[in-house]
C-alpha cells in the first residue's frame, strides 16, 4: 500500500536529487522532490465530508498540477463511499486512483492514508477540528505537506499545541495551507493595500454579520438508539463544542478573520452576549450545545472595535457581510457570503453611490481555488509557506468571542491562549466503539453554556 504510484518521472527526480535529499534530511528538512510542471503531486484525503470532497476537487483542478488522489480515509465507510463516488465523476476522475486497498476507515485510518504518500506529497486534513493536531503531528513525522480546514483549534490548549506544531513544520520546510480562503482573495488583497495606504483613514470600526437559517449540523435532535454516542457527535460535529467549537467557531471564523486582516491586528479582548430562543425545531426538541444568536464586541489594542453579529434562525432577515469604517471613509470587505466580495471603498459612511471612491470591478477568481494554486506553487518552487500561526490565532480569537458569550465575562487574548480547559484532552485515544468526550445526561441532553453561572469554562 506504500508503493509509489507516480511512475518514471518521479523515480528519476528522486534519483537525481538523492544527494540533495540526503543533505536536506541531515539538516532536518523534508526533501523537496518536485520541480515546476515536472511531476505529479500525490494527495491523500483524510475526512471525506462535503468540505473535504470540495478541497480534493480544488486540488485536482489546480493550474499548478498535475495532482493525483491516491488514498482516502474517514472514520465511517458510508462517508468515504459517497466522497469517492463524487470524486470519480466528471473530467477529473482520471486523476483519482483510489482502489479499495487504499480506502481506509476507522480512527487510525489517517495513518494508513498518509502511509501511502511519499515525503513532499500533500495530505488534506478535513475531519472535525478536534482531530487536527493529532493528524497534523503524524503528517509532520511523515514529511508531508498539508492542507487543513479551518478552524484548526477549538480551545487554548489545542491552540498552544498547533502553534508548536507549526514551528515544527517550518523547521522541516513543510508547506502548510489553512482553509481561510478569504486571505487568498485578489479583491480583498487590493482592498487591504488601499486601507494600508490610507484610503479610508484610520480604521476604527468593523462590522461583521452572518445571519442565516440553520446550516449543516448546527442543531441536533435526540441520538438514534442504534448509533453510539461518539459516532453521533462526530457525524453532527457542528453541534458539539469539543468537536468543532460549535456553530460559532465553524461558521463565524471567516468573517472574524477577514476583518482582522483589514485591521492588520488581532483583538486583545472580547465581551459578548448570546442565547438560545428555540429548543424545538420541526417539532423535535434539540439537545445540542449551540446558541442560536451571538453578539460580540472585540477590542483591538488601539481601541478600535469589531462588532460581530451571528444568528442561526429560520424565517428571519438574512445578511452575510463585513464592512469597515475609517476616519475618512468606509469600505465593503465582503457583500454576500464569501465570494464574490465586490470590495469597494467610499468617501463617506453611507455607502452611497455618489460617494464611491474605488471598486474592484473585475471578475474575481474563486478563493477556494486560489488557496490551492498558491499552496501547490509554493511546493513546486520551494517557497516558504506556512499558514499555521495565522490560522491558529484566527481560531483562538474566534474561541475568545465564543467563550465571552458562553461565560458572560470579558475574555482576553492572553487568557484564552493560556486557559487550561481542554475540551477533548484524550482525543488522540478515541476508539470507534469507545466512549465520547462528552456524555449526555439521563434525559439525553448535553450540557449547555450558562453565562454568569459557569464562568471558568464554557460547559
Amino acid at each position: 500500500m506504500t508503493t509509489n504510484h507516480t511512475g518514471l518521472s518521479r523515480r528519476d527526480a528522486l534519483k537525481a536529487g538523492a544527494g540533495l535529499a540526503a543533505a536536506a534530511t541531515l539538516a532536518g528538512l523534508a526533501p523537496q522532490v518536485y520541480a515546476a510542471g515536472s511531476d505529479t503531486i500525490q494527495l491523500a484525503l483524510v475526512g471525506c465530508g462535503g468540505r473535504g470532497t470540495g478541497a480534493a476537487t480544488d486540488a485536482l483542478n489546480s493550474k499548478n498540477g498535475p495532482t493525483k488522489l491516491v488514498a482516502m480515509a474517514d472514520a465511517y465507510k458510508d462517508r468515504l463511499d459517497y466522497s469517492h463516488k463524487t470524486l470519480t465523476k466528471g473530467e477529473k476522475a482520471k486523476n483519482v486512483d483510489v482502489p479499495t486497498d487504499r480506502q481506509f476507515t476507522g480512527f487510525e485510518a489517517y495513518k494508513q492514508a498518509m502511509d501511502c504518500l511519499k515525503p513532499g506529497d500533500v495530505v488534506i486534513l478535513t475531519t472535525p477540528p478536534a482531530f487536527r493536531w493529532v493528524q497534523f503531528t503524524y503528517a509532520i513525522q511523515k514529511g508531508l505537506n498539508v492542507f487543513m480546514e479551518k478552524p484548526i483549534t477549538v480551545d487554548g490548549p489545542s491552540t498552544r499545541k498547533m502553534l508548536k506544531l507549526g514551528e515544527d513544520a517550518a523547521q522541516k520546510n513543510l508547506k502548510v495551507g489553512v482553509g481561510l480562503m478569504c486571505r487568498h482573495c485578489d479583491a480583498r488583497g487590493e482592498l487591504f493595500k488601499r486601507i494600508k495606504d490610507g484610503a479610508i483613514g484610520e480604521l476604527m470600526l468593523l462590522r461583521a454579520v452572518r445571519m442565516k437559517g440553520p446550516e449543516a449540523t448546527c442543531f441536533s435532535g435526540p441520538r438514534p438508539k442504534e448509533m453510539n454516542e461518539l459516532e453521533y457527535q462526530i457525524r453532527r460535529f457542528h453541534s458539539f463544542l469539543w468537536a468543532s467549537g460549535g456553530c460559532y467557531s465553524d461558521f463565524l471564523i471567516h468573517n472574524i478573520d477577514e476583518c482582522c486582516w483589514m485591521k492588520d491586528a488581532w483583538p486583545v479582548k472580547a465581551v459578548a452576549t448570546g442565547g438560545r430562543h428555540y429548543r424545538m425545531h420541526n417539532g423535535v426538541e434539540q439537545i445540542d450545545q449551540n446558541f442560536d444568536h451571538y453578539m460580540v464586541e472585540y477590542t483591538f489594542a488601539d481601541g478600535a472595535r469589531l462588532l460581530l453579529e451571528g444568528r442561526t434562525m429560520p424565517d428571519c432577515a438574512q445578511d452575510f457581510s463585513s464592512h469597515g469604517f475609517g476616519t475618512k471613509g468606509s469600505c465593503v470587505i465582503s457583500q454576500s457570503s464569501h465570494f464574490p466580495t465586490k470590495a469597494r471603498t467610499y468617501k463617506g459612511w453611507n455607502f452611497a453611490k455618489d460617494e464611491l471612491a474605488w471598486q474592484w470591478g473585475k471578475e474575481e477568481p474563486v478563493p477556494y481555488q486560489l488557496e490551492w494554486d498558491h499552496l501547490l506553487d509554493a511546493i513546486r518552487t520551494d517557497k516558504k509557506y506556512n499558514e499555521v500561526e495565522r490560522g491558529a490565532k484566527a481560531s483562538l480569537v474566534t474561541s475568545m468571542g465564543r467563550m465571552a458569550a458562553h461565560t458572560g465575562r470579558v475574555v482576553t487574548f492572553d487568557e484564552i491562549l493560556n486557559h487550561e480547559h481542554e475540551f477533548a484532552p484524550d482525543v488522540d485515544k478515541l476508539k470507534v466503539d469507545g466512549p465520547a468526550p462528552l456524555l449526555a445526561a439521563a434525559d439525553g441532553k448535553y450540557p449547555v453554556p450558562e453565562p454568569g453561572r459557569k464562568k471558568d469554562r464554557e460547559f
